[in-house]
């Protein structure tokens, strides 16, 4: 069974270090935080349910002390919302010249990541473990689903400042029309597919309605 995206495995130890910010006392082990969310992803790709999972049966996998664990989360909700964070892709790195390249970079770590998705059992298992509680879901947002919205809006003010998109249009409203029809396929249409060149499809059929229009010229002007 596959990580999603790729990046499971070698995220994982990045994933745990960001879980807590501002805890205080010994430095974390950052092999320790690795070898916890393995052990985790280990289990559920041996068949072993969220419910079957104890911080117990974690620590013995990961062959660590129920301290070690407990140190780092207290307890197994707040530990999955770092193993889901462990299978996320990084936001692709944006080179700043292009506004549409920049802007279908964003749109094809979606296409890619609903892709993932669709072939990962374990990221539908972890996935619908913090969907299920309304805190956890609401904390990935946050500290996920947020930064890539204002990674798009960035990109998105830069195509405004430099005159490639009008200036009286809603941002936000556009980042939704950018993204809305990945997630619609990725998330709510899973029958359809995810091919390549969506991503350009959508980010050149949305431009094409945003591009500043040439003034109209007054009624009865004749062009030479």
């Amino acid at each position: 069974m596959s990580r999603a995206a790729g990046d499971g495995g070698a995220a994982a130890g990045a994933g745990a270090g960001a879980a807590a910010p501002g805890r205080r006392g010994r430095p974390r082990s950052a092999a320790a935080d690795s070898a916890i969310i393995e052990a985790v992803l280990r289990l559920i790709e041996d068949g072993c349910s969220i419910a079957e999972l104890s911080m117990e049966r974690i620590a013995r996998e990961a062959g660590v002390g129920k301290a070690t664990v407990y140190r780092r989360w207290p307890g197994k909700s707040a530990l999955m919302l770092d193993v889901m964070r462990s299978l996320d892709a990084p936001t692709p790195p944006l080179d700043g010249t292009s506004v549409r390249d920049d802007l279908v970079s964003l749109l094809e770590f979606l296409r890619r990541r609903g892709l993932a998705k669709r072939s990962s059992a374990l990221l539908r298992t972890v996935v619908s473990h913090v969907q299920a509680q309304p805190e956890l879901w609401a904390e990935y947002h946050e500290t996920v689903v947020r930064a890539r919205h204002e990674a798009l809006l960035g990109v998105l003010r830069r195509g405004v400042a430099n005159g490639e998109i009008r200036a009286d249009r809603d941002l936000d409203a556009l980042v939704d029309l950018f993204v809305g029809p990945m997630l619609a396929r990725a998330v709510l249409h899973d029958w359809k597919e995810l091919p390549e060149g969506l991503s350009e499809e959508i980010v050149d059929m949305v431009l094409e309605g945003v591009r500043p229009r040439p003034e109209a010229d007054p009624p009865g002007t004749v062009r030479p």
